[in-house]
């Protein structure tokens, strides 16, 4: 359950959008925290501050900070409700949680989207590439702005890794790259809010106006090692809401030469899982060329498309990433396949525009 403490801020350090670290002193010694300004207030040094510790203590990989629950000696102000901004919203996430969120839904009644939205019924063959992990991310678009340099793209994050967008330094990032960002289900943070994966494809298609759309969940990938135990999973339900809504599916295999573990190397078990068993639409899941894959590959070429592509340009595209490349605490080179991969379903989706 929930590991708390108290401690007392020394200095704000560093801040990107929607959050900032903090340098904090507990009765066990300084530690590094994260408060989300939206949610808590704009702590100062000096404030007392109520702290979860449980991610840092277990030491989860993502999970480097103590999370500021509350500043409960300066309450930030209710938000102003005037009928026109995101907090005038019913839409709640993170819901019947002591922090749940009462946001604006991009297709709710007060919203200036709400006659689009409520018009949108087809992505209108508009290619979305799903990923398994965020770290895919960047190196997606990489791949599509390599191969369409003018191409819109929005990313759709969804729920099975960290709630809040802000936690996402990539996303903040790749401001300027994306066209935008549409959190999903209980995630929140975006720059529009959606209630369901289907309403959050047709934001970035209707409203955003994307050429493609990216979808995957936040930072902070939960698994246990068995089959079906991985919030990646979901997936192969992403690609059947793609297929439901007239889009075109692209599925960036997760491969791994650098991985540690068995059953992520060559090509993963989340992706034998999610888009072999879970996926019931079929998808096109590029394959970079020169990879012998054929054997791991064929329980998905039951179903899928596997079309191989060139990854002439592609090295350059993700050596010029915006942000750093980095999974599982492994950067480009250590695991050079992972980006590849990612960076030929962009370019794949790309060329479908």
């Amino acid at each position: 359950m929930v590991r708390w403490r108290s401690g007392t801020v020394q200095a704000v350090r560093r801040r990107w959008r929607g959050a900032v670290e903090l340098e904090v002193l507990t009765d066990e010694g300084p530690l590094r925290a994260l408060a989300y300004p939206h949610l808590v207030g704009e702590p100062v040094a000096g404030d007392r501050v109520l702290l979860n510790v449980g991610a840092l203590v277990m030491g989860l990989g993502t999970g480097g900070y103590a999370l500021v629950v509350a500043l409960p000696d300066r309450l930030p102000p209710d938000p102003a409700g005037d009928g026109g901004t995101r907090d005038s919203g019913h839409l709640v996430k993170a819901r019947y949680t002591p922090l749940q969120a009462i946001l604006l839904g991009v297709d709710e009644e007060a919203s200036p989207h709400r006659s689009v939205m409520a018009a949108a019924t087809s992505l209108d063959g508009m290619p979305v590439v799903t990923a398994d992990l965020h770290s895919a991310l960047p190196a997606i678009l990489a791949g599509i702005h390599a191969t369409k340099p003018e191409a819109k793209v929005s990313y759709v994050m969804t729920d099975g890794g960290a709630l809040p967008a802000w936690f996402s330094r990539t996303l903040d990032g790749l401001a300027g790259h994306l066209t935008g960002t549409v959190t999903t289900g209980q995630a929140f943070g975006g720059d529009l809010e959606a209630s369901t994966v289907h309403t959050g494809l047709l934001a970035a298609r209707h409203v955003q106006g994307a050429d493609v759309a990216i979808i995957a969940q936040g930072p902070g990938n939960l698994g246990t090692g068995t089959t079906w135990g991985f919030s990646g999973v979901a997936l192969g339900e992403a690609v059947n809401a793609i297929g439901v809504l007239g889009g075109r599916p692209v599925g960036s295999l997760r491969l791994s030469t650098g991985d540690g573990r068995e059953r992520h190397r060559g090509v993963s078990h989340h992706s034998l899982t999610a888009y072999g068993k879970v996926a019931l639409v079929a998808a096109d899941l590029p394959v970079p060329e020169g990879l012998d894959l054929a054997a791991e590959l064929a329980p998905l070429a039951e179903r899928h498309r596997l079309p191989v592509v060139a990854v002439d340009g592609l090295d350059e595209a993700l050596r010029a990433s915006p942000v750093p490349l980095s999974t599982m605490g492994r950067q480009l080179d250590q695991d050079y396949v992972y980006f590849l991969a990612a960076a030929a379903a962009g370019r794949f989706a790309a060329s479908m525009i």
